[in-house]
């Protein structure tokens, strides 16, 4: 296609996508941004786009990587000493564990693949409901909740493979050591 193929895609499409990057990503200069890169991308690589009828897949799917991408670069600018603390107390057992711990668990969370990070920090962090995750991710709901609970697994992973953790009768945390002397988290 050529630089007149690309002035009709951006007629037919502009709209749409602005609306559909809109919905998954709050700030409207980010949306004007990720627009603009989609449509540099489409530019330079529409030579590539062999049949016709794949166009419109071929352009969501490049929509859908741009705003993936722009929560994954968000998300590495943010310094663990940024995100606020996790609400993890719940004002019957020390809160000293549970501020001990919810350093140790912000720290574990940049060892996290980009995909669940991005979703922890989401889901625990901007506490917003996986509905909206899935939006902003550009995944169905089940897909959202799946990405989640995978990486809240990861986490505990992370958090079980360097503290042995007590719980009391009901479930809630009641005392924490270290596995080893030295952890690269704690």
């Amino acid at each position: 296609m050529s630089d007149a193929g690309t002035k009709e895609i951006w007629e037919d499409f502009s709209i749409p996508l602005k609306k559909f990057i809109a919905k998954r990503v709050r700030n409207e200069y980010d949306t004007e941004d990720i627009l603009q890169e989609i449509f540099c991308k489409i530019h330079n690589h529409i030579v590539e786009v062999k049949d016709k009828n794949k166009l419109h897949s071929w352009i969501y799917q490049i929509t859908r990587n741009a705003i993936i991408d722009y929560y994954r670069t968000r998300t590495d600018t943010i310094e663990v000493a940024d995100l606020p603390d996790l609400d993890m107390n719940t004002g019957l057992l020390d809160s000293e564990i549970y501020h001990e711990l919810g350093a140790c668990l912000k720290a574990m969370l940049l060892h996290l693949p980009d995909k669940y990070r991005v979703a922890i920090i989401l889901a625990e962090f901007e506490q917003l409901p996986q509905k909206e995750i899935a939006k902003r991710l550009g995944l169905s709901l089940s897909g959202a909740k799946s990405r989640l609970q995978r990486a809240r697994s990861k986490l505990r992973e992370l958090l079980l493979g360097c503290c042995y953790i007590e719980f009391d009768r009901l479930g809630h945390i009641a005392g924490y050591r270290h596995k080893r002397r030295t952890c690269k988290f704690c």
